[in-house]
């Protein structure tokens, strides 16, 4: 395999940072979910498509994230991964198999060893793995290591179990960069917020929350800027750790929310940022400052940018919703395309 293939998804590795669950269960308990924004007391904010760009890199231009759901997804996973599918009527596999095949089943986290190290460790090792490989096992490894980032970071499940939603996306290895990842990140993190707050954490990518908070939420105190110049934004930064208990910590932090200054929140985080570092963001800046249909497979979420436009000191006109009662809407939380087939390109 050529080192441009072993090296392809090698920046995956970036997107780690240790999970400060107070914050995120504090920021999820002010989830509105008619709106899909955050309810503060100075209004709405919600993280936009810039913050993704620039927070993770990932794209938010190109192709949608979606195409069609299975009553099971054996088929395409022993065909394109060669691995076997015990539960047929399931879109999940663990991910100690998915390691496993990828000969990075003992890369366990050692006491003492950071997430970044952890991750960068089992990236290593998957690349020299994947570098022995020619031809059609190859092709075959390299769907395997998206599968493991893509189905456990970027649309992660609870629990230990990998989805398979987007797994026919792989089929074409030449095509997988050419998806709005950023953009199905973002749908599925949405989506994930707008369960219980009594489920402590959310499923989705919460990195994102994380950093755009430390960004726009500076006076929470929350993350310690730790590399300087360093892009995507995602790498400057780190959890500063709280040993109070976890409800101790939600409550403060709640707390602090309802007295932060509306001249405390940062609107614009960016300005001083040097694009030319990030060409992402070129290529993303023509959807920012939209409302726009986020897609990520049978998860379909309105972004309002009028609804935060007051927030981005903006003039904000009086916002109609779409009405919630639409004919493509799922079933429930619950659904990942087990019941029934379904083309989104065609029914959204």
């Amino acid at each position: 395999m050529t080192a441009y293939r072993t090296s392809k998804y090698a920046d995956w590795r970036a997107l780690e940072l240790a999970p400060d669950v107070a914050l995120i269960q504090a920021l999820k308990e002010r989830w509105d979910l008619e709106c899909h924004t955050f309810l503060f007391p100075w209004g709405h904010m919600v993280p936009m498509l810039e913050d993704v760009v620039r927070i993770t890199g990932l794209r938010v231009e190109g192709q949608a994230v979606t195409g069609t759901t299975y009553t099971s997804y054996q088929e395409p996973v022993e065909r394109l991964l060669r691995l076997e599918v015990r539960g047929e009527r399931s879109s999940l596999v663990q991910r100690t198999v998915l390691q496993a095949s990828l000969g990075v089943v003992s890369a366990r986290r050692q006491t003492g060893e950071e997430q970044a190290e952890h991750m960068e460790w089992m990236t290593d090792d998957a690349r020299a793995a994947m570098a022995e490989e020619e031809g059609e096992a190859a092709d075959r490894d390299l769907r395997r290591f998206p599968t493991l980032v893509i189905g456990k970071m970027i649309l992660g499940t609870r629990g230990d179990p990998v989805g398979y939603r987007f797994l026919p996306l792989l089929e074409d290895l030449s095509s997988v960069g050419n998806y709005a990842w950023g953009a199905a990140l973002l749908a599925h993190l949405f989506d994930s917020l707008g369960t219980s707050s009594k489920e402590t954490g959310v499923s989705g990518f919460f990195p994102l929350l994380q950093v755009w908070a430390y960004y726009h939420l500076p006076s929470l105190g929350r993350g310690v800027a730790r590399r300087r110049g360093a892009v995507p934004l995602l790498q400057r930064w780190r959890f500063c750790r709280d040993e109070r208990s976890l409800r101790r910590q939600v409550t403060l932090i709640h707390d602090a929310l309802d007295i932060v200054p509306f001249g405390h929140v940062q609107w614009t985080p960016y300005v001083r940022e040097d694009d030319a570092t990030q060409p992402w963001v070129e290529r993303g800046r023509p959807y920012f400052g939209r409302d726009i249909w986020l897609h990520c497979f049978n998860t379909v979420v309105p972004l309002h940018h009028r609804l935060v436009a007051r927030t981005l000191g903006l003039h904000q006109a009086v916002v109609e919703f779409p009405t919630r009662q639409r004919s493509w809407e799922r079933p429930g939380r619950s659904f990942r395309g087990i019941q029934y087939v379904m083309d989104w390109t065609v029914r959204v």
